[in-house]
């Protein structure tokens, strides 16, 4: 008795059965159909949907953040108080972020997305140094970060950052925010209470200073800014980038520095009253 094969296995399909059609690609199976969605009701300009959207992300913000170049390196300063609108949400934020040990970043606008941002430019730097062996400059590094906020935008960040430290060239100071910008100086101030900052600032600035005395007008800057923005307050962190890396100065509460800057004075008695001598 012969045994028959079964080659029906090895038989191709032609290509009209294999490949499907685009006629059940596009509408038919709706595994295979093109994305699509329904706008909001009475949302028949959807350029102007988009519009008022983005206005929803536009919340009230306050900080008062500063850095300045002088001839021993760079001074950073900033506030603590995060708000949301007109509620203060916390007084402990770290507005100053550590991105090398050569490096800081300062915090300006939405909380997250600072945050978020600089903690990925500092892997990027890092990542940088591994493959060319020398770390990157700050020119560098604030360039990398400006390029990624303009890929992004238009879609709702909210980012007001300077980018401070110290590289072969010396000191360096970039200020850069959410729609690409990105600005070089020497005296920088950002959020709500900078107006304040800047005053204090631009009075007491000198490129010789020492470092007590660029540290004195950092947090007295700060705060000042603080007693006018009723968006800044907390405790003032400075910071002091040089050859040998940043170093953190100080860490004030503003309540306490208020009475160290305008101390309590004894009110005089004009006049008191004594009993009458006997007659």
């Amino acid at each position: 008795m012969m045994m028959k094969l079964d080659t029906t296995g090895l038989q191709s399909f032609s290509a009209a059965a294999a490949v499907p059609s685009a006629d059940h690609l596009l509408g038919a199976d709706p595994l295979f159909a093109p994305a699509s969605f329904h706008l909001p009701a009475g949302c028949a300009d959807f350029d102007q949907f988009q519009v008022e959207a983005k206005q929803t992300l536009k919340h009230a913000k306050g900080t008062t953040t500063l850095a300045f170049i002088f001839n021993q390196g760079v001074i950073v300063a900033a506030d603590s108080r995060a708000s949301m609108g007109g509620y203060i949400s916390s007084q402990s934020v770290k507005k100053i972020i550590e991105i090398n040990p050569y490096m800081l970043g300062t915090m300006a606008g939405g909380a997250a997305d600072c945050q978020f941002w600089h903690r990925n430019l500092g892997i990027k730097c890092r990542l940088h140094e591994l493959a060319n062996k020398r770390r990157i400059s700050v020119t560098g590094a604030s360039k990398l970060l400006a390029n990624i906020l303009y890929s992004y935008r238009g879609m709702g960040l909210s980012i007001g950052t300077m980018i401070a430290g110290w590289d072969e060239k010396g000191p360096g100071l970039y200020y850069v925010d959410s729609e690409g910008g990105r600005l070089k100086g020497n005296r920088f101030s950002v959020g709500s209470g900078s107006p304040y900052a800047y005053g204090v600032l631009d009075n007491g600035y000198r490129p010789d200073m020492t470092v007590e005395e660029a540290h004195e007008l950092a947090r007295r800057a700060i705060y000042h800014a603080t007693f006018r923005d009723g968006a800044s307050g907390g405790v003032v962190s400075v910071y002091h980038v040089g050859p040998d890396g940043w170093k953190k100065l100080s860490g004030d509460d503003v309540s306490e520095l208020h009475y160290k800057y305008y101390p309590v004075q004894p009110t005089p008695i004009e006049h008191e009253m004594v009993d009458a001598p006997p007659a």
